[in-house]
């Protein structure tokens, strides 16, 4: 397997399956995202109270994803898989036919955390039929599922206007749930290689290691970042720059697409240059784009920048998933798990930075500031540990070659 070409090798019904159960799962995790602005009509919401609105999915899907990781690793990737979607169907029907308070919505938001915690199986089920040097296309792949984020900025607010309703929404979000657990079942395979459950203890032991939370934090703002502007940049729009529902959620759409598909070109980019490289140059291109959001220029503009910025952060997923399989291949459910959760809590953090400051400064330019800050940090923390991981991970033989983690010199 190992001289055989991407296409050759790996199980594609499973690697499709895997990308069809993160898109839609992640289409309902930010569902409430660009109907934020229509709800706010039904229930009168304040800045910080918008922002904890779109922000719960987001914290939901952190704390799930580790039971996930851990249920990926004892049943298997695709009972998991299966079970997460049956689960998301828990959170739609309530919103289609239940809420009547803002507590009722909060209560939805956070159980739509389910679909959320679907990266933890997703992208173990793809990545365990492929050999080291096509993981990071692989999961890439698989992980641009992300892109489930454009069906919901670009059809949630037109199908709430065209039925009248935005509960109609969740109803309707049930049916590609439904289709593709149908779908998933028949053609989604566990991989023969699948490592065997590891020991309670051997959980911890990963936790102990220092490598495991370096990926939390860059995880945390690649995936974090992504996830959170998603959820918050039609609240953005349309308070910044006066848009409707409709409007603000496009212009949503244009960023995401940006943050989706560069996800499977930071996997493949960083198996060909090096994923420490990679991610190098894609935290300093997040930094100068977030900078340059925070001055608040004219709509255009603020587009431009947002997409680049985006793009940097969804091509730096690929290429945090592209180490992370060399580093701990064996643990890769738990430690997917583990690292997804880290990404989702900075998801949930970035919402309610930009609503708090934006409630007590009265702009988001200091929000934007500390987010281009924060990717700026990443890049000083990589220079950091770059000689570091080339040096230990060529002695275990965790890596396939040592520019492969180490090229950033």
């Amino acid at each position: 397997m190992e001289n055989k070409s991407f296409w050759q090798s790996g199980h594609k019904p499973t690697l499709f399956s895997s990308f069809m159960y993160f898109d839609m799962s992640f289409m309902v995790w930010v569902l409430i995202g660009p109907l934020s602005v229509i709800i706010m009509q039904d229930y009168p919401m304040d800045p910080i109270q918008k922002a904890n609105l779109v922000a719960l999915p987001v914290l939901g899907g952190s704390i799930l994803r580790l039971v996930f990781g851990f249920l990926t690793d004892y049943i298997g990737p695709k009972r998991t898989g299966q079970l997460g979607l049956i689960l998301t169907t828990i959170p739609l029907v309530w919103g289609w036919q239940f809420v009547s308070s803002l507590d009722d919505l909060y209560i939805v938001a956070l159980l739509l955390g389910v679909a959320g915690a679907s990266f933890a199986a997703a992208l173990p089920l793809a990545s365990q039929w492929y050999p080291k040097q096509h993981q990071g296309l692989a999961m890439g792949i698989a992980g641009a599922g992300n892109s489930g984020t454009v069906f919901a900025t670009l059809f949630a607010n037109r199908l709430a206007g065209h039925y009248g309703s935005w509960e109609a929404v969740f109803g309707l979000a049930l049916i590609p749930i439904v289709a593709v657990l149908i779908g998933f079942s028949i053609f989604a395979k566990d991989s023969p290689n699948r490592p065997a459950p590891k020991k309670l203890s051997q959980y911890a032991n990963v936790l102990k290691q220092r490598d495991a939370w370096l990926f939390c934090i860059l995880y945390s703002v690649t995936f974090g970042g992504f996830v959170g502007m998603s959820n918050y940049l039609t609240i953005f729009f349309n308070s910044q720059y006066g848009l409707s529902a409709v409007r603000a959620a496009d212009f949503t759409t244009i960023c995401v697409i940006a943050g989706s598909f560069f996800r499977p070109i930071g996997g493949f980019l960083s198996d060909r240059i090096g994923g420490v490289r990679m991610l190098t140059f894609l935290y300093a291109g997040a930094f100068a784009m977030f900078a340059c959001v925070s001055t608040l220029p004219s709509l255009p503009m603020v587009i431009v920048y947002l997409f680049a910025g985006m793009m940097c952060l969804g091509a730096g997923n690929g290429s945090v998933f592209q180490l992370v399989p060399q580093r701990f291949g064996a643990e890769i459910g738990l430690v997917t798990g583990i690292v997804g959760a880290a990404g989702g809590l900075g998801g949930y953090a970035l919402p309610l930075l930009l609503g708090s400051l934006y409630k007590s400064s009265g702009s988001y330019t200091p929000g934007f500031l500390i987010i281009g800050g924060v990717a700026l940090a990443c890049v000083v923390l990589l220079l950091i540990v770059q000689g570091s991981w080339k040096r230990t991970w060529n002695a275990r033989g965790a890596a396939a070659k040592v520019e492969n983690v180490g090229q950033a010199t």
